[in-house]
């Protein structure tokens, strides 16, 4: 008789009556689980996108420590807005201009780098003038209405001319394109912003913060483990679960997600189906080692 799996979301259940090995190979891809912070950073993002343009575009610093998921955020933001093909003008639309800022903030590889992202033939030898004249032509003929600008802490690689000019820089871009900028970093990102009053005025800020013991950390677990491929269900939300996770993962969203995932391909493998406090603690101690 088949087990019902009414725990699990339908294409779980689909994937849950696999076998062993499709399972566990089906644990490793890639899941969006919303959250409240999650939604508010979406809205934000939208509301940006959405602004008219005006001579002071609102920009902002999205910020977290490593490894809390805000990556992630900007890419599921990605996917609401693909890039459209204008066949008239024989060009690829793109509303949304996504980069990381290089290890060192110097302005030619800033450029490079924004070029090579928006697909363009460049020589990166060329004059600074040249290549920022290049950028601003290509941003707006894919008509961009914000550039998101990941790993900004890397700012702090530079001396402090070398960062006050990449601020510049950023101010620059908003103020010219009057595109919308918007900063993605560690709280290290804050510190480089504050070098720059300006910057501080120009960027509001939103952080990610690390999970607690709150009755939406809870809801995140539940909503994980209505898409692991097990057989029975968990019952994650337990208090001693809990606990054990948030030991486990620092409150990080990727490492709740690596130790789930890990302790979810441990129950397939012992053949309980169900994830215990044992296969967190196990969990834990394979991630370390």
């Amino acid at each position: 008789m088949r087990p019902l799996l009414t725990h699990l979301l339908p294409a779980a259940r689909e994937l849950a009556m696999c076998d062993d090995g499709v399972r566990i190979k089906g644990l490793a891809r890639s899941h969006w689980i919303d959250y409240p912070r999650a939604t508010q950073a979406l809205e934000i993002l939208e509301r940006l996108l959405q602004t008219p343009q005006r001579e002071r575009m609102p920009c902002l610093l999205l910020h977290g420590d490593s490894n809390i998921g805000k990556t992630q955020i900007v890419s599921k933001f990605q996917r609401r807005h693909p890039p459209e093909y204008d066949e008239g003008k024989g060009v690829e639309l793109r509303s949304i201009v996504a980069m990381q800022m290089p290890p060192t903030p110097e302005q030619p590889r800033f450029y490079s780098s924004l070029l090579f992202e928006l697909g363009a033939p460049f020589n990166a030898a060329a004059r600074l003038s040249a290549l920022e004249n290049l950028s601003r032509a290509l941003l707006r003929k894919v008509s961009a209405r914000m550039l998101i600008v990941d790993e900004v802490h890397h700012l702090l690689a530079g001396n402090y001319r070398e960062q006050r000019a990449s601020l510049n820089l950023l101010k620059f871009l908003a103020n010219d394109l009057k595109i919308a900028v918007v900063l993605v970093g560690t709280q290290d990102a804050v510190l480089a912003l504050q070098t720059d009053p300006q910057m501080v005025s120009r960027f509001a800020r939103f952080e990610v913060p690390r999970w607690q013991e709150t009755e939406a950390f809870r809801s995140l677990l539940a909503a994980f483990e209505m898409i692991l491929p097990l057989r029975r269900p968990s019952n994650l939300a337990r208090r001693e679960i809990v606990h054990a996770i948030l030991t486990a993962s620092g409150g990080l969203t990727g490492e709740v997600s690596r130790v789930l995932t890990v302790s979810a391909e441990l129950a397939i493998r012992d053949g309980k189906e169900a994830i215990d406090l044992g296969h967190i603690e196990n969990a834990a101690r394979t991630l370390l080692s």
